[in-house]
């Protein structure tokens, strides 16, 4: 059994933390399981209660863990990692990943383009374009709230399409759209009242932002999305080269 080194130079909370992580990556704490609870962990490796509930909470902040109220602290499912530098769909990715692609549509509608959207597809503010909102879901687990915005002559043909059955890149493709490139950015953010009631995590969870112009083969911006990734359930990863 792993112990707390008292010796080492390293905080005794963050010991411990490393030491259940490691439980986790290496399946010893398999998913949806329960973790010892603080008692437990202040006695196995000699700490304090605070101490204990320190690397715990986290563990919780990291996505590790997650907490049910009266009883206990569980193991979070694994979560899908997704590298850069390659363009898929939500449909793709997670198709190539073995998992049920799912979609609750939320609102499909035509509208006037604000200052940012127009700034992004390089359109006047006033234009008309789409805006799509869905929930993505992989095996029927919510993953991603995301809100797509279309050039409307573009992607028009999409508002005769059940986009809760059908990939929106597919149908894009149907119509002529020749998909080339995309410049995607990535950050941090926290889980608002609206998200939450989407992705069924408390307001304030962790989340990962990610916002996207999809180019076509003439490098005309047609598509800016916004998207709100579950961080409990969703990682990105990158490939450096030196």
């Amino acid at each position: 059994m792993a112990r707390i080194d008292v010796n080492s130079p390293v905080p005794k909370y963050y010991q411990l933390k490393e030491i259940l992580r490691d439980m986790i990556e290496t399946k010893k704490l398999g998913a949806g399981q329960v973790i010892p609870p603080e008692r437990e962990l202040c006695e196995r490796y000699g700490v304090s209660r605070m101490t204990a509930r320190q690397a715990v909470i986290e563990l919780v902040n990291e996505g590790l863990l997650y907490r049910v109220q009266g009883r206990g602290t569980f193991v979070a499912e694994a979560k899908l990692r997704q590298g850069t530098g390659r363009l898929t769909s939500f449909t793709q990715d997670m198709q190539e990943r073995g998992m049920q692609v799912s979609s609750v549509v939320l609102g499909i509608e035509v509208e006037e383009a604000g200052p940012v959207v127009a700034r992004m597809l390089r359109i006047d503010p006033g234009d008309r374009i789409i805006r799509v909102r869905r929930v993505r879901n992989a095996d029927g687990k919510p993953m991603a709230l995301e809100t797509s915005h279309l050039l409307y002559e573009v992607a028009k043909g999409i508002l005769e399409v059940d986009l809760s059955e059908h990939s929106l890149y597919e149908q894009l493709g149907r119509m002529g759209v020749r998909i080339a490139s995309a410049e995607q950015s990535y950050e941090a953010v926290l889980v608002n009242d609206f998200e939450s009631g989407h992705l069924g995590v408390p307001a304030g969870s962790p989340a990962m932002l990610i916002e996207r112009i999809t180019f076509d083969s003439e490098e005309r911006p047609f598509e800016y999305v916004k998207s709100v990734y579950r961080a409990d359930r969703y990682r990105i990863t990158t490939r450096l080269e030196s």
